[in-house]
């Protein structure tokens, strides 16, 4: 009997390659080989190399914690004092006694302020915003230094009070990188690059939630971080995503065409194409970009057939699939499935 497919309903995720590249230069950077680092997370160097490679949460999560361990630094190396390993675990117990969001950011920008020297944070509160200042007085910091910071305060504020808070806007210094659009998925659709200050600006009553977490919750969760909340807290206020929510209520075999989803979504369907373009997608890049996180979650998740797995995901033929799946991550389904059994 093959193994119960993960949920549908649950948005599992999968992180882009060129944010595992991002983490690997950080550790090739303090002289640490890349194929230790993949190693330890359980990729596939071949997984890798595909052109349009994606890799689980999970796994990043573990490339993630693999570059914190070798570095002794849960920054990765990117400011000039390094956060070290277990600084993270002490954060989360300063802020879990705050009585409310408004309290734990304090504990965290405070704590941050000790322990990184380069890229400063502070809270500035006001009835339209609560704005999070990245101060970094010298050149801009690269994206990658601004989303691990951006990750860890807003992972660990969501957590604390129990749900995703909004994300209203975010200005940065550094230059719009070749991948904004994976960044967007992590902080916003409003997003804006060579500003002259870096900062995010989060839905103001963040500030009065209560903080819910537990010391027995807090375990689990530093068990578990970082890949329990590096895709949980996405960006989900998009027209794009509230489509990606719709066809998670039903098998891939049900989607409805572009004039049903514009209906269910009261909207015309001229108007839909025009506002996913201004998100820079397509209602057909939506649908292949979750049947891509389907597939990939039915080849390492399960031992149904590649047959069994095309069918389930709506493809009249394997062969489609096949093409499919090589367009989107550059191996074929059987390859893949064998480098993450090697893993």
């Amino acid at each position: 009997m093959p193994k119960t497919p993960r949920g549908q309903g649950n948005e599992r995720g999968t992180i882009a390659g060129v944010l595992v590249e991002e983490a690997l230069r950080c550790a090739e950077r303090r002289g640490f080989a890349r194929i230790a680092m993949l190693a330890l997370a359980g990729i596939k160097p071949a997984t890798l190399a595909a052109p349009l490679a994606r890799v689980s949460a999970a796994q990043y999560g573990r490339l993630w914690s693999a570059v914190a361990d070798a570095l002794d630094d849960e920054f990765f190396g990117q400011d000039s004092h390094p956060m070290r390993r277990g600084s993270f675990a002490l954060l989360c117990h300063a802020a879990l006694g705050s009585r409310d969001g408004g309290q734990a950011l304090t504990r965290i920008a405070g704590f941050l302020r000790l322990v990184l020297d380069d890229l400063q944070c502070e809270i500035d509160t006001d009835t339209a915003r609560v704005r999070i200042r990245l101060a970094d007085a010298a050149a801009p910091r690269p994206m990658f230094a601004y989303a691990t910071a951006f990750v860890m305060i807003y992972g660990l504020l969501c957590w604390l009070v129990g749900r995703r808070v909004p994300v209203l806007a975010t200005h940065l210094r550094c230059p719009e990188p070749a991948t904004s659009d994976e960044y967007r998925l992590m902080f916003c659709d409003a997003m804006f690059f060579d500003q002259p200050a870096s900062y995010v600006d989060l839905a103001p009553d963040c500030v009065t939630l209560p903080v819910v977490q537990t010391a027995a919750t807090l375990k689990v969760f530093l068990r578990e971080a970082p890949a329990n909340f590096i895709v949980k807290y996405r960006n989900p206020d998009s027209l794009a995503a509230r489509i990606r929510r719709k066809l998670r209520q039903s098998p891939p075999v049900d989607w409805p065409d572009s004039a049903d989803i514009a209906a269910a979504l009261n909207m015309a369907e001229a108007t839909l194409r025009r506002r996913l373009k201004q998100e820079g997608a397509t209602y057909q890049s939506i649908r292949d970009a979750l049947r891509r996180d389907l597939a990939i979650a039915r080849l390492a998740d399960t031992t149904q057939t590649i047959a069994e797995i095309a069918h389930a995901l709506g493809f009249a033929e394997p062969s489609a699939f096949h093409r499919a799946f090589r367009k989107w991550t550059g191996v074929r389904p059987a390859a893949y499935r064998g480098m993450r059994a090697n893993a």
